[in-house]
């Protein structure tokens, strides 16, 4: 697409934009009673005006039901995650029976790493990138620990070269094949949350196993966001959370992928509980646990029901707009859209005020650029704020903003376009 740096080029774009009506399904924040340009999907999706509604759907089943809302009703509480299933595999290219909704992410990345982290003599370690989101961090130094080694000498790190601030898959790769006889795990997150770079994941998988590695990622930043193929990629396990990109609300619920191949493998370890028990013979209430089929054998608590009715609803969204083909093409552009206004703002400038340090490459990026200001960046942050612009902050350094396809427009990026840059021509005393 050819960009213009016109208010009449986006009112243009946005009238012919056939996904534009899902812009009014949502409810944006208000301050003084006037709407925010919203570009933090990234880190929370906007509330579907739906929302209420099903909660309160959920809400009266257990008022006319109770108890027996498990088996009565619309939509009973016992199977409901199944319908879940059939809109989630779609997302990130699995078979309904390789995803499960449960739980939330970092609890969902120790119960797969009971399963896929088993280190057997020298291949031990596991190979991640460097300054990843503190939560994969936090629980692979956990996990290294509980199994008696040092993270220090576990957990390999892959930086980006000197200079460089996103990593080269030839990098990652040759550092895998370095330390192949020692890897036992490769865990990546598909998109760092900090630069927004998202990860060559097929060739990164592909050398993992090369080396004998399982290899997991974390889609916090990736699902609903790009379209990734877990099951041809034949990605061992992955785990997402469900409130950014995918619109389920604060802290909503996390959902788990294990590939096919690994359903009929008794050699895995998991911390069982009662939910993830055979359906067919749950209530039989028998001692030795028999996991039921697919991803579901990894539950171990019952159905959140409230928190995945929420995300039930974001799905459907998902499912009517077309993600695989339509939200990616609009992602494209408008991302595309507002790498070259603040390209724009930097020659008005006759100064690199802005870097952006996402690759510039669509099929290296999702709806996120991450942005460095050359003078004055969290105060250039505030006064955006100040603006009705809510971005990101990352520490730091870094703006982030997120040009999400279901509910942002051109207009949006064209009017923060013209706020950045009058915001910097006051932080550099320009006229």
């Amino acid at each position: 697409m050819d960009f213009e740096n016109s208010l009449a080029f986006a009112k243009a774009q946005d009238k012919k934009d056939e996904l534009g009506l899902y812009r009014s399904q949502f409810l944006f924040p208000k301050k003084n009673n006037k709407e925010f340009i919203y570009l933090c999907g990234n880190s929370l999706g906007l509330q579907p005006k739906v929302a209420s509604e099903v909660i309160k759907s959920q809400l009266d089943s257990w008022a006319d039901f109770a108890v027996e809302g498990w088996f009565e009703g619309d939509a009973p509480w016992m199977f409901y995650h199944k319908e879940l299933k059939r809109l989630m595999a779609p997302i990130v290219g699995a078979l309904p029976t390789e995803v499960c909704p449960m739980n939330t992410l970092t609890i969902n990345l120790h119960l797969l790493l009971v399963s896929f982290y088993q280190p057997k003599g020298t291949k031990f370690k596991i190979i991640m990138e460097g300054g990843a989101f503190p939560s994969d961090q936090y629980a692979i130094e956990s996990q290294v620990k509980f199994h008696g080694f040092d993270p220090n000498n576990a957990i390999i790190e892959v930086f980006p070269r000197e200079g460089e601030e996103t990593l080269r898959t030839e990098d990652i790769v040759a550092k895998i094949e370095a330390n192949g006889d020692e890897i036992a795990l490769v865990l990546f997150g598909g998109i760092n949350y900090y630069t927004g770079q998202w990860y060559d994941m097929e060739t990164i998988t592909k050398a993992g196993h090369k080396v004998g590695a399982i290899v997991g990622w974390d889609l916090a930043h990736a699902a609903g966001n790009v379209p990734v193929q877990l099951h041809d990629w034949g990605v061992d396990f992955a785990c997402w959370c469900s409130y950014k990109y995918q619109n389920a609300g604060p802290g909503g619920i996390g959902a788990i992928f294990v590939h096919e191949k690994h359903f009929e493998n008794n050699n895995l370890n998991r911390f069982a509980g009662w939910w993830g028990y055979q359906e067919k013979k749950r209530f039989k209430m028998e001692k030795g646990f028999i996991p039921d089929d697919g991803a579901d054998g990894w539950q171990v608590s019952c159905t959140q029901v409230i928190p995945m009715a929420l995300y039930h609803a974001s799905l459907q969204i998902f499912e009517s707009a077309g993600f695989l083909k339509k939200l990616r093409l609009k992602s494209i552009n408008l991302t595309g859209y507002l790498e070259f206004i603040i390209n724009q703002i930097n020659i008005i400038l006759e100064v690199e005020q802005f870097k952006i340090i996402t690759p510039r490459e669509s099929e290296s990026r999702g709806a996120q650029l991450s942005i460095i200001a050359n003078k004055n960046g969290k105060q250039i942050f505030d006064d955006l704020v100040l603006n009705h612009i809510l971005g990101d902050w990352r520490e730091p350094n870094v703006i982030r903003l997120s040009p999400i396809p279901l509910y942002n427009s051109f207009e949006d990026i064209y009017l923060t376009g013209l706020a950045l840059l009058d915001i910097s021509k006051k932080a550099l005393n320009k006229n």
